[in-house]
């Protein structure tokens, strides 16, 4: 049912999705001219040369930032099985899950992100 507030008309989104339908399924560019393309990553992009962020920090700051990036509200708080389990399902980083798995495995249940770099002796401490 339309409802007349369509930006596009039924002609015009079926001719878009065909446009699209290439790119869609290959998952890189189709078009013929280099121009159009998104421009690539820099090679001196410092997290594309040297992996994530984390690597070579001795402060929490890249940490936690690492940490927050595959770690979401909904994971805390949590214990330390719950964190690797999210971090690998999340496709973190060896390095990232390595550092996680070193936390103490008593049964501590960390209350967000900061908890986790504090425990590591990465953060400020409280």
């Amino acid at each position: 049912m339309q409802r007349g507030s369509d930006r596009l008309s039924v002609h015009r989104d079926d001719e878009m999705k065909h446009e699209l339908r290439g790119l869609l399924r290959s998952g890189h560019p189709t078009r013929a001219e280099e121009w159009h393309d998104p421009e690539p990553a820099a090679d001196d992009d410092v997290a594309v040369v040297n992996g994530p962020v984390l690597s070579g920090a001795t402060d929490g700051t890249s940490l936690r930032f690492e940490l927050a990036r595959h770690l979401t509200r909904k994971t805390f708080p949590a214990r330390r099985g719950d964190l690797l389990r999210t971090l690998r399902d999340h496709h973190a980083p060896d390095p990232l899950t390595d550092l996680v798995d070193g936390l103490p495995g008593d049964n501590r249940r960390y209350s967000n992100v900061q908890d986790v770099v504090r425990t590591l002796g990465m953060g400020p401490q409280a």
